[in-house]
């Protein structure tokens, strides 16, 4: 039996000198729970799910938590949102020019689709970093923090003062995020990284194997595959940190990276298994290397990657995408006892990969699955969607109807499940979008308030931890407070 972890009692926003509920003191002038939510901002209900008290507003699991974030774009505000959405108290510090996705698809002066998806929950302030005073004010407000993040290529932080060793000095116990493109060290550390760059370099994009109609590479574009997984990973790392913090008192400094995520993402290709490699991966690296060799192309190498697994390409006629009389399916079997399912359901009896003694990588047998292949195809154009569906449901197969994103804004089981939320911003008004990756019934998830306005928090933050009108007005007249 796992050993029996002591509960601790709960608390809510602390005051200065009391313990969160992760055990460490956070040290603030006052207590966060009456820390006003901002102009334009507004609480989401936190909501039970059949429990006591069902219907009232509750706090986070994260509630007493202070985390101060200097990140831009994707992966590190995604973090942050994340924590936010867990119940804690997200401050984020944005250079004089606003965080970057503020003027991407903007729709008003420093408000855009993406910046709001990727802040909500937050407040903001606005300090010119390369200013000494803009630093010293970060160390000033570290001691009333749990947690910094930051997003930069390795060495940026050092270079203003803002590193994990140099703000531990001011709070020993801090929970330190360093998010990079490829790491802190090695040949690549100081390189600047993105999403789609991380994509390239981790094998991201070449796995997807898409290429354009030039023979170029095409990246993974329905998402920031790689900014994601290190904000997930981020925020996972945080509630590890802080949970552990509980026990020893100690911090803890973590990081992540594009590239580490990247390799996470695709683990199963990047492993090595001598004993399966030998099979599988080196006929396929020896051919690609030849390709190599002789000067190949991109689009060649892509070729001899997809071409050379025919075990796969028997795996795959149930576990692929057809057309039908109205649309296209998908059809999800992963398993012996699924592609039985929709053997069944199509009326297959005579699918030769069924016999556990059939050998996918005989090249003899590559005729027979792909003149099987074509009968699926002309089969499943016979039928609608729907009407594919209720057969295959019947059958317990998995199969969907491919929808595209904005198709689930209305859907009904996203809806059936309240996967989506409501928030109110100053300037867009109304506006709904995706939830909280995880729900929780008893210390319920949710957005307490919409993406912040530029800077419209600095007297805010800055008096919360103490600080006086005069001292707030002196550090806007150095430039150090940029709004």
């Amino acid at each position: 039996m796992h050993p029996r972890v002591p509960r601790r009692p709960r608390a809510s926003r602390s005051h200065r000198g009391s313990r969160t509920p992760f055990g460490a003191a956070l040290h603030v002038l006052s207590p966060p729970c009456n820390i006003p939510l901002g102009s334009g901002s507004i609480a989401a209900t936190r909501a039970t799910e059949g429990a006591p008290g069902e219907g009232t507003t509750m706090p986070g699991p994260l509630d007493g938590v202070r985390v101060l974030e200097l990140t831009q774009i994707v992966a590190g505000p995604f973090a942050g949102v994340n924590l936010a959405d867990l119940g804690a108290d997200v401050v984020k510090i944005e250079p004089p020019q606003g965080d970057g996705t503020r003027v991407i698809g903007a729709f008003a002066p420093m408000e855009s689709k993406g910046f709001h998806v990727l802040n909500r929950g937050k407040r903001s302030i606005v300090l010119d970093l390369k200013r000494p005073e803009a630093q010293e004010l970060v160390h000033r407000m570290i001691p009333h923090f749990d947690v910094f993040l930051a997003n930069a290529r390795a060495g940026v932080t050092d270079r203003l003062r803002l590193d994990y060793e140099t703000l531990k000095q001011f709070r020993e116990d801090l929970v330190y995020v360093e998010s990079t493109g490829y790491g802190s060290s090695g040949p690549s550390a100081t390189r600047s990284g993105s999403d789609i760059v991380a994509q390239a370099y981790s094998g991201l994009m070449a796995g997807e194997g898409k290429i354009d109609e030039f023979g170029a590479p095409q990246s993974i574009s329905c998402s920031a595959v790689a900014d994601y997984a290190t904000a997930l990973g981020a925020a996972m790392g945080v509630c590890a940190a802080l949970y552990r913090r509980s026990i020893t008192g100690k911090g803890e400094f973590i990081q992540t990276s594009l590239l580490l995520s990247g390799l996470v993402l695709q683990g199963h290709h990047i492993s090595e298994l001598p004993v399966a490699d030998e099979l599988q991966k080196r006929p396929i690296m020896d051919e690609i290397a030849a390709v190599r060799e002789r000067g190949g192309s991109y689009e060649e190498v892509i070729n001899v990657r997809k071409s050379s697994n025919a075990a796969g390409q028997a795996f795959r006629l149930y576990y692929t995408g057809y057309r039908v009389k109205d649309g296209a399916l998908i059809l999800g079997s992963l398993t012996p006892a699924n592609r039985e399912q929709m053997r069944r359901a199509m009326g297959i009896t005579d699918d030769p990969s069924a016999d556990p003694d059939f050998n996918a990588l005989d090249p003899a047998n590559d005729a027979i699955i792909e003149e099987l292949g074509e009968r699926i195809r002309a089969l499943m154009l016979t039928k609608t969607m729907d009407e594919w569906i209720e057969i295959f449901d019947a059958e317990g197969a998995p199969v969907s109807k491919v929808q595209i994103p904005e198709d689930l804004t209305n859907d009904p089981q996203v809806e059936a499940m309240g996967f989506m939320i409501d928030v109110e911003h100053e300037v867009s008004g109304p506006e709904r979008m995706v939830g909280p990756i995880v729900k929780m019934r008893y210390n319920p998830t949710g957005a307490e308030r919409a993406a912040p306005a530029f800077g419209v928090h600095v007297d805010e933050v800055l008096t919360d931890i103490g600080m006086t009108d005069e001292e707030i007005a002196g550090l806007r007249a150095t430039g150090a407070i940029a709004v």
